[in-house]
């Protein structure tokens, strides 16, 4: 979690071999900009051939990965494996992959593996504790996150690490004092002051959230920490039903983008602020934003395919704004059309994000069996779907389950998400009704 300062060792390494295309690929794993991640990104393929055969399946497979091909990032894993089976790094970086696509177990398997080449390697535990938590199995991430914490106990990361266990958890005066152990040892460690500012606002204190927040862009050293801060600031002030401040700081993070001519950043920024618009039920405004961000890809130096992407992610999101106006034929067409794109690309994630889809139109036509069916193949770690499972069962007229399903949207406690704060406050009140 020191990507920051890795910059500068990076830089000298190219300096000193201007064909150092694993430098590259480290400059692009640091970057503070989306912009800079593509460029370095960039620069790594067009070096790959360079570079040592792991080394070269290791930029291809991240190539891939960015541009959204999963199938061939699978395939570079998984050859880096077969040629390396001895190397822990291998097998971390297969593991990365399968916690992308939201599959735990596979990736516990492979840092499990990483763990036993390399009792010492302490990245693995880090993940390791990570994919424990996603999939529910709390005990074993407390062991993994502890034993991070006894590898490199002068490092900041492991206490922030195990303070984001103690936040799912809903443990968050705990979370708070690991968090704050963590800025002991770096008062500059970003993510710690996210983690206390969603704490915080779990606990209903919203006016503190921000002060922590204000405190980190305060003291934020690049536009990556200055986005960093804002975007969870925007986070907390949806959380608060303040959505004029929260498009407010979408608009500072597009300032950032603006200034570097960061066009993907941008384009994200206005997908945000749409996805807001849509929440506010300002369709046409929506829609419009929608609209440019879309241009601004298409006319961008990106990939075909991240092009290819981008369209294939509009009809989703001009599907939301058809369901806001009950406009069910657009709808219908929009939602054909993105399973065309998700049947091409055959993308886990994309497929999830389909049945998320489908499980709004139904919940739109009152059709709440076809509902829950389509929502339990949607994404589980957005806890949307488990809010609008409850509000499915609310239409069957079974209140004890969407009560379940809504404390189980409404104590997600994940770091600042925008998906989250769209849906907990409401979540709440069904919970504890």
């Amino acid at each position: 979690m020191l990507a920051r300062d890795s910059i500068a060792h990076f830089e000298k390494a190219i300096s000193l071999d201007a064909n150092f295309a694993y430098a590259e690929l480290g400059l692009a794993n640091s970057a503070q900009t989306t912009k800079d991640f593509f460029a370095h990104l960039k620069n790594a393929v067009a070096l790959a051939d360079k570079a040592s055969p792991g080394e070269r399946l290791l930029i291809m497979a991240t190539d891939a990965g960015a541009n959204g091909n999963i199938a061939a990032q699978k395939e570079f894993l998984e050859k880096l494996v077969a040629d390396y089976p001895n190397e822990e790094r291998a097998h971390f970086n297969l593991g990365g992959y399968y916690f992308g696509q939201q599959e735990y177990w596979k990736a516990i398997d492979e840092y499990k593996k990483a763990n036993a080449l390399a009792p010492q390697y302490s990245p693995a535990y880090n993940i390791l504790g990570y994919a424990y938590r996603q999939a529910g199995d709390f005990p074993n991430a407390e062991i993994a996150f502890k034993k991070y914490v006894e590898l490199i106990p002068g490092d900041p990361n492991p206490y922030d690490s195990f303070a984001e266990l103690l936040l799912k958890e809903g443990k968050f005066d705990d979370a708070i004092a690991q968090y704050r152990r963590a800025l002991s040892i770096d008062d500059n460690f970003f993510n710690s002051r996210q983690g206390v500012a969603a704490a915080l606002m779990y606990m209903n204190k919203s006016d503190a959230a921000l002060s922590e927040l204000q405190s980190a862009l305060d003291k934020a050293r690049t536009d990556g920490e200055r986005r960093t801060a804002l975007a969870a600031m925007m986070v907390v002030y949806v959380d608060m039903g303040a959505w004029d401040k929260a498009l407010a700081s979408v608009d500072d993070q597009y300032a950032l983008g603006e200034k570097i001519k960061d066009d993907a950043a941008m384009a994200g920024d206005l997908q945000t602020k749409a996805a807001i618009l849509v929440e506010m039920g300002k369709y046409d405004q929506a829609k419009s934003l929608f609209d440019q961000a879309l241009k601004m890809i298409q006319a961008s130096n990106q990939s075909q395919r991240i092009k290819e992407n981008a369209a294939i992610q509009n009809h989703f999101n001009l599907a939301t704004v058809a369901l806001g106006r009950k406009d069910m034929a657009t709808v219908k067409s929009e939602a054909a059309e993105f399973w065309k794109g998700v049947e091409a690309r055959k993308n886990p994630l994309l497929t999830r994000q389909y049945h998320q889809l489908a499980g709004m139109i139904a919940l739109a036509e009152k059709n709440y069996d076809k509902a829950l069916a389509e929502l339990k193949q949607a994404g589980q770690q957005n806890p949307q779907t488990f809010y609008r499972e409850s509000l499915a069962w609310l239409g069957k007229g079974d209140k004890a389950k969407a009560k379940q399903a809504a404390l189980k949207a409404a104590q997600f406690n994940s770091l600042p998400f925008l998906n989250y704060a769209f849906v907990r406050t409401a979540a709440l009140k069904v919970g504890m009704s």
